[in-house]
């Protein structure tokens, strides 16, 4: 996806990082941004792919201004999404944003994670996603209230490490919609 004042499918979902890649190279911000959309048409497209694991990968600098979608609309949709959100923010000092938490919240919601450049190279932080992505633990869970009733149910993991190791950080989807049937 391309985003400016308009999201727009420029790769379809492919098994092919050479296509990605390519487009990424000639891509250049220009007008207004409409993040918030680029992230509901990202998910929409990703539905179609046929792996089991998804994961949506958003670089941006932030700036959200021309979006019809409100960040409540799109918490709502990617609660909804099996989707991995990984955010990767291009900010600068100058920049004052909220688009940032926006970002961070949806990408933690979804068991993703939000990286800041601040001076790394973006190949560096795709080397990061790519080893979080490969190092992913499935945990499984029985809720004991089998009600089927669609809500919303959170979900809280807590990590105890064995002594002597050093503390370990864990990322997990933070809810579920319970199913109606």
């Amino acid at each position: 996806m391309e985003f400016d004042s308009a999201p727009r499918l420029v790769v379809p979902v492919t098994a092919d990082p050479a296509k990605v890649t390519y487009q990424l190279l000639f891509a250049h911000a220009k007008g207004n941004t409409a993040l918030l959309d680029a992230v509901f048409l990202g998910l929409h497209e990703i539905k179609k792919a046929n792996k089991k694991r998804k994961a949506l990968v958003v670089i941006t600098d932030g700036g959200e201004n021309n979006s019809r979608y409100t960040p409540t609309e799109i918490r709502n949709v990617v609660k909804e999404s099996d989707v991995l959100i990984y955010s990767i923010g291009v900010f600068t000092d100058s920049y004052n944003t909220d688009a940032g938490g926006v970002l961070n919240g949806i990408s933690e919601q979804t068991g993703g994670r939000m990286f800041k450049t601040q001076g790394m190279r973006l190949s560096d932080i795709a080397a990061k996603i790519s080893i979080d992505l490969r190092n992913r633990y499935l945990l499984g869970y029985v809720p004991s209230n089998r009600e089927r009733n669609g809500r919303f149910h959170l979900v809280e993991v807590k990590i105890v490490p064995p002594k002597g190791l050093p503390p370990v950080k864990a990322h997990w989807r933070t809810g579920y919609y319970a199913p109606t049937e």
